[in-house]
């Protein structure tokens, strides 16, 4: 078990069958760095294009189509002190027809692309996040930094490459909060290597990304991976102290909750045993789910057991 620092010279808006950045073996660690969502360094400078620009891909030695890859999502850092987000809900998520009326101006906000932003201010060392630009009623909110990882995932089958707008079975843009430092997350396996992706850090993010973006920033990341042989995985999963968390990405909203309960039902029965009416009336009584994207081409919906829940009937 290695570990390896990697600094990022070129970026993907794809995640695909890119050329691999490093090898690396099962159980090693990474060290590296992600731009944020538009292509900004640490220091704020433009180094590639927009679009949640991605680290990687990594290949994982051993990895083979039928695996699941494991990483573990062992630091997640914001390396800036300011991070960006868009200004207002968007009209995907209103009812038809609504018009939001807003009594500031925005001509005084930083641009990208002549769109208007909000600029927070992000004090790592202080654990929060504030309005820094514009000043007014906003900037009196201090929110607790919870660093979260939107766009990440492995090379996608049959040698696709997909944009990091969207998501599906590879995983992709999911802006799900879960994914989140300590976390370990499950994908499968389309391509030799798996061909691991990272980036799209945010350091605050409402569920849903409704208004389009988190407090995006740039992140120092330190990640680890396993595999999972002959693995049952065929959408993204998460464990973390409390949940096991399955991954559905579509469009409609019904389509990905379909998807990441039937991911659940065979997790339950594959992977801990539980006969399929143990598995349906744990669901039934105890599920959770989350929203993750539902800005994006795809939506992103997760649902949730209690790993103390599933214990208790093994």
């Amino acid at each position: 078990m290695a570990t390896h620092e990697f600094r990022p010279t070129q970026y993907h808006n794809t995640l695909g069958w890119h050329d691999p950045v490093l090898e690396i073996d099962p159980g090693d660690t990474v060290l590296t760095t992600t731009v944020d969502a538009r292509g900004q360094d640490h220091e704020g400078q433009r180094v590639t294009q927009r679009g949640n620009p991605q680290t990687g891909p990594f290949y994982v030695r051993g990895a083979e189509l039928g695996d699941a890859l494991v990483v573990t999502l062992d630091e997640l850092i914001p390396s800036r002190s300011w991070g960006f987000t868009a200004c207002q809900v968007a009209p995907n998520v209103l009812d038809p027809g609504y018009r939001p009326t807003f009594e500031d101006d925005l001509s005084a906000c930083p641009t990208f692309d002549g769109v208007p932003f909000f600029r927070w201010a992000v004090d790592v060392a202080a654990g929060t996040a504030h309005l820094a630009e514009p000043e007014g009623a906003l900037s009196k909110l201090k929110l607790p930094l919870d660093p979260m990882v939107g766009c990440f995932g492995v090379a996608p089958a049959g040698g696709q490459a997909i944009s990091t707008a969207t998501s599906s079975t590879h995983g992709g843009n999911m802006d799900y909060r879960g994914f989140r430092q300590g976390t370990k997350v499950y994908f499968p396996v389309f391509a030799p290597g798996a061909l691991f992706h990272i980036g799209d850090g945010h350091a605050v993010q409402g569920d849903g990304e409704i208004v389009g973006t988190g407090i995006e920033v740039p992140f120092d990341v330190r990640f680890t991976v396993d595999l999972v042989k002959d693995s049952s995985v065929s959408w993204p999963r998460a464990v973390d102290a409390t949940w096991l968390m399955a991954v559905g990405n579509a469009r409609p909203l019904d389509q990905c909750v379909q998807h990441a309960t039937t991911e659940m039902l065979t997790w339950l029965q594959r992977d801990f045993g539980l006969d399929a009416r143990t598995a349906h009336q744990l669901l039934g009584q105890a599920v959770s789910y989350d929203v993750g994207n539902i800005f994006d081409p795809a939506y992103t919906m997760v649902c949730k057991v209690r790993r103390d829940h599933v214990e208790a009937l093994r």
